[in-house]
């Protein structure tokens, strides 16, 4: 995934080639906030300034900016892959959800 990142807050970056344009989507928000630019500088800016229109209209409605997540969720997987995950888990001495968070944060700290 192409990411940018502005202040703290990431976009996925994607070309649309019906505007001939890139396309960026800012992720993580209490809402939606998207902006187009042809080049990398043009993006970065409307990105800037997307994301503060987006801050101000929060601030101005009392809203957190930021999407919350309740650090649940289901997931549905094959039973031989639940076996295996469960083997490894009981192998290293711990819990299916232990051995799934450490595996999924070294996945999103490469």
């Amino acid at each position: 995934m192409n990411v940018m990142e502005v202040d703290g807050y990431k976009a996925k970056i994607e070309y649309d080639p019906d505007l001939d344009q890139f396309r960026g989507e800012i992720l993580g928000l209490n809402g939606s906030a998207d902006f187009y630019g042809k080049s990398l500088s043009a993006l970065r800016k409307e990105f800037r300034a997307s994301l503060s229109v987006f801050l101000e209209v929060c601030n101005e409605k009392g809203i957190s900016p930021a999407k919350e997540y309740s650090g649940k969720f289901n997931l549905r997987i094959p039973p031989k892959l639940h076996n295996k995950i469960a083997t490894c888990a009981t192998g290293e001495d711990k819990s299916i959800n232990q051995w799934v968070t450490e595996v999924l944060q070294q996945s999103v700290n490469e």
